[in-house]
């Protein structure tokens, strides 16, 4: 009878400190969804005997610059975000008051002159400050997925690394522009609308980055 408090608390610690990637991803908020041009009727591909347009179309001056489905992209990441913020407040109060009893009379026999006075004050003064900074530097080559009738691309892709200590995980999605790529078929990660990117391991390195499942359950419950 003494271990099934012990059993229930045991239950419950697992089941609240369960890992982050167990729970599901918030979805994706509708006010920042990207907008996508209008889709036109698809005409039927007028294919000749040397240009085949239902392949797609990339004029002769955009050189070997990715156009159509499949064609790879390799995107740079320069992604460096800085934020900082600070607040500060002091205010103060003060207040008395006093009345000088009658000096004649009964009432002058029931009061004195330290019994009628009052005063008192206010004060506080608070401070706040945070600060964070992420950067992300390297390069992932990606495929086109889609290709819209404004010419913009929609590029997906993901790298994989297995380390002796671990793997990692490089996932990145979004918009670009065909002006924006460079000869070498090179765009930068600051240039790509609805950028999704996303940089993940797993392995004794990212375990061990990571509190227990006990102290995350303390930590959770702890009022401190």
């Amino acid at each position: 009878m003494k271990r099934a408090p012990l059993l229930l608390l045991a239950t419950a610690a697992l089941i609240v400190a369960a890992p982050a990637d167990a729970k599901k991803k918030k979805e994706a908020d509708e006010a920042f969804a990207p907008t996508y041009s209008m889709p036109m009727p698809e005409a039927a591909p007028a294919n000749g005997s040397i240009f085949q347009a239902a392949y797609g179309y990339a004029p002769l001056t955009s050189g070997a610059r990715a156009a159509m489905i499949g064609d790879i992209i390799t995107i740079l990441l320069v992604e460096s975000t800085q934020a900082s913020k600070s607040t500060a407040a002091n205010t103060s109060r003060t207040g008395d008051i006093g009345l000088n009893p009658p000096s004649t009379g009964l009432l002058s026999k029931l009061f004195s002159a330290s019994d009628i006075g009052a005063s008192g004050s206010n004060s506080f003064k608070g401070t706040g400050a945070a600060s964070q900074s992420n950067s992300l530097s390297g390069e992932i080559t990606v495929t086109v997925a889609r290709v819209f009738p404004n010419g913009t691309l929609l590029v997906k892709g993901e790298k994989a690394l297995t380390l002796n200590r671990g793997d990692e995980y490089i996932q990145i999605s979004g918009l670009v522009r065909q002006a924006d790529i460079t000869p070498d078929n090179r765009v930068l990660s600051t240039r790509v609308a609805d950028a999704k990117i996303t940089y993940t391991g797993k392995g004794e390195i990212a375990r061990a980055s990571r509190q227990g499942w006990l102290q995350r359950f303390f930590s959770m419950i702890s009022p401190f």
